[in-house]
């Protein structure tokens, strides 16, 4: 973007916030824009599912209607002709103001750019034949805007000749003008890193904290030099009281609904939020690039929904998910404008068909991962510990997110994961609640107490032994990552730093949770008591992971990290092969292969008697060999045991 070169300097002189190494960190922490990509389309697409399901429980009702629908629905519905026929010639007026609803038309250096001769629908005109046409301008910051005030863009389309000002004598008639305000400059939270190394010195630490103690998170306005105007070039006959939200914010009705003005819209969706800066006294003189643009209609509904994104959600889910987290958001829209500006189409066809299956991969993983343990009769060959590591995991997760300020789409999340974890306890262990004995006077005592399916099998003891060589191997490691965090990272506290290096080894190693399983299926050589179907669709997620791995541009070792789940998925394949179908064992609801045959042939059996006749069961040739074979087996068995002797 040519135009930015002017304003980097301005940039660079701006007072930074934070070390320098920490982001460097944070820089190298970062994930690719690819991969920024795929994971937010997975985002989007679980929460349009949640907010689906959410708002078809709490449905708000319909809001009475207002005068003007009530008049417009008093009647026949009045379809609306467009002010602008195709051919209609008309100026564009550009004005500076620091009011919202107000223009000071007689201030003439207010006026930014004045482009006239232009033609409504004419999609082949100005200097490169696409109907575009661009002006550059420096606007003066003002002591208004350098303290933090705003500035307003107010954009009017009128019939050539005629004038936006009401004390001219060219003014529109009757007022009838496409207009559209907009604001400038844009309010961004700077953060001041607080984080110092834990190991510091006492004087050390003084210096952080009296550098620190004056600085307090600042908002401060920005500015981008990039901004276009469109007009929405369309001759739908709209009706007043019946324009789909959020367009009828922008459709105004004249002469009783007979006519909507010119639709004006300003668009500033492709400016990115790393390139705004802040406006202080380095930026005495702001660059502006403006861009006038016809606009068809899909184009405009998808940019108006954009806009209306934030309004939505909150009508939905409440002001708190509407407000949380800007600045990720900011990051995350970013990573998908860069996407879809530079990715080839095709690959991003693929990446968005392959979230969506991914998605439904999670959902069905999740639903059968539920009623597996809703219907789980017995233990036998179930890691119980792994449930309560499980809990731990889920806990440490959902800490570090709340801890970090995440998006309030992501804490719901870890709280319902953590939520189906504990849930799951209730399955694998006897609770028992004392009332008799609490905790702090208030809390009743706990205590757990292992079922009889899984303390009276060895699973228990190979559960047990399981952990204690996965502890082996992993404490050595905890304890040398605990050193290199306390050494060479800085943090918050000694809470953040417990949470940071607790979350970050987790999410290392947490594919290891899987191995006591493994061993345990190793010593009873079965594999039937396992959830397969939620262990085939998570597999099925991972080779999607895989094939990205290859497709995207990552580093190393975090391509390496995308394979280590499949170590594990290839060994419950090997060992689904490797202990063949026992009919003896059970399966995940309870039953076995010999269950299923003896209840199949006491129905078959009970079906034959009861259709036979009364007296045919005694000359029955089946019955005398059943009787034969019964009494020819204690005859075998003395035989052999007489051998034996």
């Amino acid at each position: 973007m040519s135009d930015n070169d002017g304003l980097l300097p301005a940039a660079a002189a701006a007072p930074a916030v934070g070390d320098e190494g920490q982001q460097q960190q944070q820089q190298q922490n970062q994930p690719t824009r690819m991969e920024s990509f795929f994971a937010m389309t997975k985002s989007l697409i679980l929460r349009a599912l949640i907010i689906y399901f959410v708002s078809s429980f709490f449905r708000r009702p319909q809001p009475n209607a207002t005068q003007d629908q009530a008049v417009a629905n008093a009647g026949p519905k009045i379809t609306a002709w467009n002010y602008f026929e195709n051919g209609t010639d008309f100026d564009l007026h550009i004005w500076l103001s620091e009011q919202p609803d107000v223009v000071n038309f007689q201030q003439k250096n207010n006026l930014l750019w004045l482009q006239e001769d232009l033609t409504y629908g004419d999609w082949v005109s100005g200097p490169t034949g696409n109907g575009i046409y661009t002006h550059n301008v420096k606007i003066k910051a003002s002591p208004h805007l350098l303290n933090n005030g705003s500035v307003y863009l107010h954009a009017f389309v009128t019939r050539a000749g005629e004038s936006p000002d009401p004390q001219s004598p060219k003014y529109s008639k009757h007022g009838h003008m496409g207009h559209q305000q907009h604001q400038l400059n844009k309010f961004k939270k700077l953060r001041v890193n607080r984080n110092y190394n834990l190991l510091a010195s006492e004087k050390e630490k003084l210096e952080h904290e009296l550098k620190h103690a004056n600085l307090k998170d600042q908002i401060v306005s920005h500015w981008h030099s990039n901004l276009t105007i469109n007009l929405v070039v369309d001759q739908t006959n709209w009706a007043q009281g019946s324009v789909p939200a959020p367009l009828d914010e922008y459709v105004k009705f004249v002469d009783g609904g007979k006519t909507y003005l010119p639709i004006v819209f300003v668009n500033d969706y492709w400016n990115l939020q790393r390139d705004y800066f802040p406006i202080n006294e380095s930026t005495p003189e702001l660059d502006l690039h403006l861009t006038f643009q016809p606009l068809g209609m899909f184009k405009w509904q998808l940019y108006a929904a954009k806009q209306m994104k934030s309004k939505w959600a909150g009508n939905v889910l409440g002001e708190i998910m509407a407000a949380s987290a800007p600045e990720e958001t900011d990051e995350d829209q970013d990573s998908l404008k860069e996407t879809l500006l530079d990715t080839n189409i095709y690959l991003l066809g693929i990446t968005v068909a392959v979230s969506i299956l991914h998605s439904v991969f999670e959902l069905l993983a999740f639903k059968n991962d539920i009623q597996f343990w809703n219907n789980r009769q017995s233990l036998e060959g179930l890691s119980v510990r792994s449930v309560f590591f499980g809990v731990f995991q889920s806990l440490i997760i959902l800490l570090y997110v709340l801890d970090n300020e995440t998006n309030f789409m992501i804490r719901i999340s870890c709280f319902v994961g953590l939520g189906i974890e504990v849930w799951k306890i209730h399955k694998v262990v006897d609770v028992n609640y004392n009332n008799q004995q609490k905790v702090l006077g208030i809390f009743p005592r706990i205590s757990f107490k292992d079922k009889g399916s899984y303390s009276e099998s060895s699973t228990k003891e190979y559960d047990k032994l399981a952990f204690k060589y996965l502890g082996w191997a992993c404490f050595p490691l905890l304890v040398g990552y605990f050193i290199y965090s306390l050494l060479y990272h800085e943090h918050k506290g000694w809470y953040s730093f417990v949470l940071n290096m607790l979350y970050s080894y987790l999410l290392t190693f947490g594919f290891i949770l899987m191995t006591p399983q493994l061993f345990i299926n190793y010593k009873l050589k079965s594999v039937a008591h396992l959830p397969w179907r939620m262990m085939t669709y998570k597999f099925l997620n991972t080779f999607i992971d895989d094939i990205f791995a290859f497709v995207i541009k990552m580093p190393t070792m975090y391509r390496i990290g995308c394979f280590r789940d499949d170590i594990i998925f290839f060994v419950f394949l090997y060992q689904r092969w490797q202990y063949r179908v026992d009919l003896k064992r059970v399966n995940e609801f309870g039953f076995s292969g010999e269950m299923e045959e003896q209840a199949a042939n006491k129905r078959l059996e009970g079906e034959a008697s009861a259709n036979r006749p009364a007296g045919a069961i005694e000359a029955s040739p089946g019955a005398e060999a059943t009787k034969a074979a019964a009494n020819s087996t204690p005859t075998k068995k003395t035989a052999a045991q007489k051998k034996q002797d």
